[in-house]
């Protein structure tokens, strides 16, 4: 029942800034999750671009840090990833990941993914 959906990805050339969303549906209780964007290239391991937890923290790759940062509108059921000074290396599908552990049992979730794609 639970869908998470990305929108924002396109080609834009390095330097350029995109913004992804990811809008979560059905039967979730969005502000308890945490929220996290991760990344894969074609031939590469996905690897984790940015967290924020249920309580508002975030956190980031090396390699992003100071040119992305992630957000969330609970009352939208939303969560965002602002992507400035893009580099051909930011060059992958973005895929959305809901995460909750309760006593023991988790709860996790993906989206389709959206293609970011940064010409040099």
């Amino acid at each position: 029942q639970v869908q998470l959906v990305e929108s924002g990805g396109g080609l834009v050339q390095v330097g350029e800034s995109l913004r992804l969303a990811c809008a979560a549906s059905g039967t979730i209780f969005f502000s308890l999750y945490d929220m996290t964007w991760y990344r894969q290239a074609p031939g590469k391991q996905r690897e984790l671009v940015a967290g924020i937890t249920s309580g508002g923290t975030t956190n980031y790759a090396n390699s992003v840090k100071g040119r992305l940062t992630i957000s969330r509108d609970n009352a939208k059921n939303t969560v965002y990833l602002q992507m400035n000074s893009l580099k051909p290396e930011d060059t992958a599908v973005y895929f959305c990941n809901a995460n909750r552990i309760v006593t023991g049992v988790r709860y996790v979730y993906w989206g389709q993914g959206t293609q970011v794609t940064v010409s040099s």
